[in-house]
């Protein structure tokens, strides 16, 4: 849980903004530049805020990394206008706690050694930043679930952390944050049911879900060879968290290069936003996902800004219902194609060096979960529409 400092003063300054909504919206954070908001107020003390839409407080935290001010709005009905409203604390103001409803985190072994790449002895301990020691490796016994993870509401997620660098599922039945918990009791106890859900993702040689690569003679190739790594859990907010990493000396087919990935999530979103920024230009960049018989491909039409693809059907490892999706604006698709494990689309880098998409996973087992291909399709047009036409502030 979080919540504001006491008022350094009795002040009542404030700011209003409009929201305008083209797409019915529900419990999803609104981004506002702190810059926008010190445009029409520069008095406003930002260690004590009270923001409010309808009269009624919201929760809000500050974001470190794009330098803006998050606001968690409940709903908004499309075409029509909402007045949110900024101020300073006064002094008779109660504070306004935020449930903390988003995480990242990463955890490794200390107080053991390396031995033949296994790490031996020690306990885990969680960390802000890493540089991966040259001896770690797959099954190194070094990091907790093999990786960074981080999660909503919703959904978790994790990469590994290593030549494999793909991306996992967590499937959740429980809105609550769990990854501080999860590998605590046993290197692999994550593959098992638990209460509160389990790995639910069978990665392999595949891209899993979204996993960063590039497409080399007729297959996806992910990040498997670099000079070194360096992980930093950059946020772990109640409402946005975000892990950064640097992948130094990247050998792709066309030279090296360095490339930095910033993977964020919000609060109650299934969605991870993954961008990317190469010292070099990459035109070969490509993402994707995981084969499987029993959940058939779906390309979406590119009549929109943003497009996907995604399979639907009983490809989870608990042997149920599993939807997964990459969604990535339609003007930087080259071409959707696929290897003998995945699913690819390759894109287009702006500048031939940026990239940015979006992931997501939807399990049955999710409380209020999406329960069939119907469902879970629908959702995903909408998804689609809510970036396609964002809300906007005036």
């Amino acid at each position: 849980m979080a919540s504001c400092q006491a008022p350094k003063e009795n002040n009542t300054e404030e700011v209003s903004f409009t929201v305008i909504n083209a797409v019915d919206r529900e419990d999803f954070v609104l981004e506002i530049p702190l810059t926008k908001i010190k445009e029409k107020n520069n008095d406003l003390d930002f260690e004590n805020l009270s923001v409010q839409m309808s009269e009624e407080n919201i929760p809000f935290e500050i974001d470190q990394i794009s330098v803006s001010l998050l606001c968690l709005i409940p709903e908004t009905k499309a075409g029509k206008d909402y007045e949110l409203t900024i101020k300073t604390k006064s002094l008779d103001e109660p504070n306004f706690t935020i449930k903390k409803r988003t995480q990242a985190e990463l955890s490794h072994k200390v107080g053991g050694e390396f031995q033949n790449r296994k790490y031996i002895g020690g306990e885990f301990k969680n960390v802000h930043e890493l540089k991966v020691p040259q001896e770690h490796t797959d099954h190194s016994y070094f990091i907790r679930y093999e990786g960074p993870g981080w999660e909503s509401d919703k959904v978790g997620y994790r990469f590994y952390l290593d030549w494999r660098n793909g991306i996992d599922v967590f499937g959740k039945k429980t809105p609550e944050m769990v990854l501080l918990g999860v590998g605590q009791d046993g290197f692999d106890s994550y593959h098992e049911p638990a209460g509160w859900g389990m790995d639910i993702l069978k990665v392999g040689p595949s891209l899993g879900l979204g996993s960063i690569a590039t497409w080399e003679d007729g297959k996806a190739r992910r990040v498997d060879a670099t000079d070194s790594l360096y992980v930093d859990i950059a946020q772990d907010g109640a409402l946005r968290s975000t892990i950064k990493t640097n992948y130094y000396g990247w050998d792709i087919q066309n030279g090296k290069t360095d490339l930095l990935s910033t993977i964020s999530i919000d609060a109650g979103s299934r969605m991870s936003k993954i961008e990317l920024i190469a010292s070099n230009g990459i035109n070969n960049f490509c993402t994707g996902l995981i084969k499987s018989d029993k959940a058939p491909l779906k390309v979406s039409d590119q009549t929109k800004k943003f497009s996907y693809i995604a399979s639907y059907g009983q490809q989870s490892l608990a042997d149920d219902m599993l939807g997964i999706a990459v969604i990535f604006p339609t003007e930087q698709l080259q071409t959707i194609t696929e290897d003998a494990n995945s699913h690819v689309v390759v894109l287009n880098p702006e500048n031939s060096k940026e990239i940015s998409y979006y992931i997501l996973a939807a399990w049955e087992q999710e409380p209020d979960g999406i329960k069939d291909e119907a469902a879970f399709y629908n959702y995903l047009a909408h998804q689609i529409d809510l970036l396609s036409k964002p809300a906007k502030i005036e």
